[in-house]
Parts: C-alpha cells; structure tokens; sequence
C-alpha cells in the first residue's frame, strides 16, 4: 500500500500540472488567434496599424502576421496613389487631344468641300479616314485603361436583354446596309444583369467585327439564349471563319490576324468587349471553323454576384 500511495500521491500533481499545462496552452492559443482576428478585421476595414509586439510574449507567427498586415496596408496606400496619378494622366491625354483629333476632321471635310483635283481630293479624304481611325484609337484606349485601373466602375443591375441588342443592331445598321449585308435580331424577353452602356458598346463591338469580315451577301444574326446562371448574347455571322490556332490569341490587345490585314482595324475592340465582360462577372468567347462563319458569345451573369 505504501508503494501504491506513493505512486499515487507523484500521479496526482504531474496530472494536475498537465491540465494546468493544457489549460494554458489552449488560453495562450486563444488569445493569439483573437489577437490575429482583431488584426484582420482592422485591416479589412484599412484601420490596421502595427503595435508594439514583445516576442517573449507573442508568438513568431502573431508577430509576422502584424508585419505582412502593416506592409499590406503601405502597398494599398501606394497603389491608391498611383491609381491616382493614371486617372489623372488618362485624364489629361483624353483632354489634350480631343481638340487636334477634332480640328483635323474639320480641316479634311472643309478640304473636301473645295474644289480640288482627284489626286487632292483622295488625299482630303485619306486624311479624314485616318483622323477618325485616330479618334476610335484614343477612345478605345482611354476606356479600356480606365476599366483596367478601376478609374471606371460599372454598376450593373437587372435589364431586358432585348434593348442592348436592338441598340447593338441599329448602330450597325448603316454599315450593314451599305455592304449588303443582312442584320437580323431575333426578339426576346430576357433579362440579365448587366451595365447597358457598357454592355452596349461591348456587343457594338462583336456585331461591328462580324459586318466588318462578312461578305457582301452574307448575313449576320443576333439572339439571346438563357441558361440557370447565365443569359448568353450570341453574334452569329457567315464570314470566313477563324482558325483554332488563332481563336486565343484574337482576344489580345491590337492583335490583328494577318489573313483580315486588308481590313480596317486596330484590334482592341474584342480585347475591350471582354474586358467589359469580366468587370462585371461575365465573360466572352468564340466558337468557329474556317470557311463555316464564326460565334461569338457574351455571357451575362443572371444573379449579382455571380463570376465566372
């Protein structure tokens, strides 16, 4: 008995000192991850400001986590600076040259409007066509570094699919007519959420692009169609078709392929469209076979939130 007693009497204190060891571990623990949750909360809200951390008291990783969130909050600073000075820059290009862009428009068409001879006369009309090539260019730009910084922000919100592509169709109209090609919008009631404006020019665009390769005679269709998370614009022309090997790389900035080089262009209207797109949870692509026409289709979220 006394061997068992004295066994006993050694369990109880090593046990005793095994809560206590347990309980303060868990407490130390717990005080830790409230301490990284009070951390992440401020610097959710950008309130996180680094303190004074004893390492004797704290762990390594407490301590490192209020580093990384106090160099976090000096990069977002910085970023919010420079995102500053490009709205700021995209500003003042936008402003310098809408006047000179304007003022060589005019100058071509009252050039036009005199009495010249052929030679002249074309040159007139070479200079107001590159006047305008320069003025869609400078816009495009403009837009599409403003959507790239977050200058611009959409607000999209539910809408009838049907208005945007009436809207998209009589924009093209006048092209479409004058190059003998059929546009056609197949009516629907649908509706999606999306940013009209921009949505808008994004599906100007696509239509723009398939009058633009289609042959005089062709035809070029638009139609909506509904899915459980999405509705799907789809521009449907009977142009010569795309390649696979191209089908990714026509979506890049001033990509131009070489077989529609003849074509005027300067191949930032696609690489826009699904920039618009995906800023507001969408997204674009093409379904196509040379010699069989091309699709291409815009997806719109149906619910916010939703991404791709």
């Amino acid at each position: 008995m006394t061997v068992e007693y004295s066994l006993l009497a050694l369990a109880v204190p090593a046990l005793l000192a095994a809560i206590g060891i347990a309980v303060w571990t868990h407490l130390r623990a717990r005080r830790m991850l409230d301490t990284l949750d009070k951390m992440l909360d401020e610097a959710i809200r950008g309130e996180f400001r680094e303190s004074l951390y004893d390492e004797s008291r704290l762990s390594a990783l407490e301590t490192r986590m209020a580093h990384y969130l106090s160099a976090s909050a000096v990069s977002a600073k910085h970023l919010a600076e420079e995102k500053e000075k490009i709205k700021t820059l995209i500003g003042d290009i936008s402003h310098q040259t809408k006047t000179p862009i304007a003022n060589l428009l005019l100058y071509a068409q009252l050039l036009e409007e005199q009495d010249l001879p052929p030679e002249s006369r074309d040159c007139a009309a070479a200079l107001e066509r590159q006047a305008e090539k320069l003025r869609f260019l400078i816009d495009a730009l403009v837009k599409t570094s403003r959507l790239e910084t977050g200058v611009l922000a959409m607000t999209p919100a539910v809408n009838p699919l049907r208005r945007v592509l009436e809207s998209a169709a009589a924009q093209a109209a006048p092209k479409a007519e004058a190059k003998g090609v059929a546009l056609t919008v197949e009516s629907t009631d649908l509706t999606a959420r999306f940013d009209p404006k921009w949505t808008a020019e994004a599906l100007y665009n696509l239509v723009d692009n398939a009058v633009k390769y289609t042959p005089a005679g062709g035809s070029v269709t638009l139609r909506a169609r509904s899915y459980e998370l999405f509705c799907r614009i789809d521009v449907t022309d009977t142009g010569p078709g795309i390649s696979e090997a191209e089908q990714a790389r026509i979506f890049q900035r001033f990509y131009r392929s070489p077989s529609v080089s003849g074509e005027e262009g300067v191949g930032i209207g696609l690489y826009l469209s699904r920039q618009i797109a995906a800023g507001q949870g969408g997204y674009l692509k093409v379904t196509s076979r040379p010699g069989e026409g091309s699709t291409f289709s815009l997806f719109l979220p149906r619910e916010l939130g939703m991404r791709n």
